[in-house]
This record gives structure tokens, sequence and C-alpha cells, in this order.
């Protein structure tokens, strides 16, 4: 899916915000040129994940990263796993756990540095409250479980830390009902924001419930043309794909592979696109 111009803008306007802080104009002058340049050459063709990771190396070249990501993901992952036994509880005693838990997994997207500059604490315990009783579209659910039945293969394209552990209870229960189907999860292969790596895999769990592996890039979605061949060998040839996040889906949207995405809408490109107010959960199949 090919940038938005509204996308463009907001990138740029982070950036912009950011390199206020270099010691001199000529310095700031040559960042942004830079990240013109980056626009001018990838703007009207590439996706805002695409763009996002060529102009933060710009930006990486002039200026130090101003927050620690690693304490970050390190935090909401705990955070997370202190509820998960609660939630998994709650979703055990409802009458479909599986469906409820695509309500909790749209939730956790919310923990995205990305799509806000701050991601506050109380607000996600809010949504993840509300979770409790939001209710996806029943059609694309069950078409999703006549997918699954049929299916061998289902590769999972994760997106940030914290909201992991909400994959991994999806994961274990689609493995309980599903037993023959083969899952790979799939992660930033390199650090990036605070999206999740195999790191933030391992410190959940995950990694001892289904194989995962890193995609081998940076960028902040899934850039077909950009990830390694292993992990690209994997979206293709799978059955069925789930992706999550607004990164993914801006990376995968149009390409033809008919993902189901979800993720939780964070910006106004995204609750004009689908008609919904911010922070509600999109869980759709193109």
């Amino acid at each position: 899916m090919k940038a938005n111009v509204k996308c463009m803008s907001c990138i740029l306007s982070s950036k912009e915000k950011a390199i206020q802080s270099l010691p001199d104009e000529e310095l700031k002058s040559a960042c942004m040129h830079e990240i013109l340049g980056v626009l001018y050459e990838y703007g009207q063709e590439k996706s805002s994940p695409y763009l996002a990771s060529k102009i933060n190396r710009v930006v990486g070249k002039y200026l130090p990263e101003d927050k620690d990501y690693a304490f970050i993901k390190h935090k909401f992952n705990r955070i997370i796993l202190e509820q998960e036994d609660t939630i998994e509880g709650e979703l055990r005693s409802s009458e479909d756990p599986l469906y409820k838990c695509i309500s909790y997994v749209c939730a956790g997207n919310y923990i995205d540095f990305g799509a806000m500059e701050i991601v506050r604490e109380d607000i996600m315990k809010n949504i993840l409250e509300r979770a409790k009783n939001e209710r996806v579209s029943k059609e694309v659910y069950e078409s999703f479980l006549k997918d699954l039945e049929q299916a061998r293969t289902l590769t999972y394209l994760t997106d940030n830390c914290g909201e992991i552990v909400l994959d991994k209870l999806f994961i274990k229960l689609i493995k309980e009902r599903y037993k023959n189907l083969k899952i790979t999860v799939i992660l930033r292969g390199k650090d990036v924001i605070n999206d999740a790596t195999m790191e933030d895999a391992e410190e959940v769990g995950l990694t001892g419930l289904v194989t995962c592996i890193g995609n081998g890039s940076d960028m902040p979605g899934t850039v077909l043309e950009e990830i390694s061949e292993e992990a690209r060998g994997h979206i293709l040839g799978a059955d069925v794909i789930i992706s999550k996040g607004q990164g993914n889906f801006e990376s995968l949207a149009g390409c033809g592979l008919h993902p189901y995405f979800l993720f939780l809408c964070k910006c106004s490109l995204f609750t004009e696109r689908f008609g919904l107010e911010r922070f509600s959960s999109v869980f759709m199949k193109e």
C-alpha cells in the first residue's frame, strides 16, 4: 500500500521535532534535506513503513535515539505478562474463547510508540477493559474458522512488544482447536522502535509454544522485498496469514496475499478509512 500524504506529513512532522535538538541550523538543514530526499525518491511508490525505516536511518546519522526502547519493551512485556493469567481465565470462561480473544489481540496493538508519541498505561488498561465487551465481525470470524479448518500452515506476523503476550494466547487457542496446523511466527529481524523481536518472543514464552523466526529487516512493517528469503518463503507458502498491526497492514495491503488483518485504529487515516472511532478494533480479510 503506497504511503498516504497524511502518513508522510506525520513522519515529516515527528522528525522535524526531533532535529530541533541539533546544535546548529546547518546540521538541521542537512538532516531535513536528506529526509526530503527520501520522500522525493520513494514517496510516490513505497509504503509508510518503508519510508519510516529509510528516514529513521537518516536521522540516526545526526541524532542518538532519545528513548530507551530496550527498557520500554521489557516494561510492557512484563505489564501484559502480569495480566496474562487473568485474561486467559476470562477467555476460557467465555462461550467462544477464540472469538473473544481477537478483541484482546487488537486491544494490545495500542502499545505502539511509532504511531503515538506517548503510550499511557491508564489508556492501555481502559482499552483492555473495553475488550471484554467488544465484538469483531462474526462474518469475518466464520471465514477465518473455515480457512483454518482447511489449512495446513499458518504464518503469524507480529507487531509490538507487550501485545505479543496476547498474540501468544491467541496462538495457544488456535493450536488447541486445530491440532494439526503448523504455525510459524515471524518477528522483526532487527531492533526498530518498540516492535517485537526474537528477544521479546523468548521473554514472553512464545518461542516455547511455536516456531519463531526473525524477518531480517528493521522496517516497522513487513515489506516483502526487504525481508529474508526464509521469512518471505513462510509468508508466500502459508495457507493462512495473520497480520498484526497498522505497519503490517500498510506494507501488505494490496499485495495479493489476502491476510487476516488485526489492529487497533490509532490515527485519523485509519479511523476515516474504516469509519470507526479511535482505538476501535479491526479484524478483516482483504
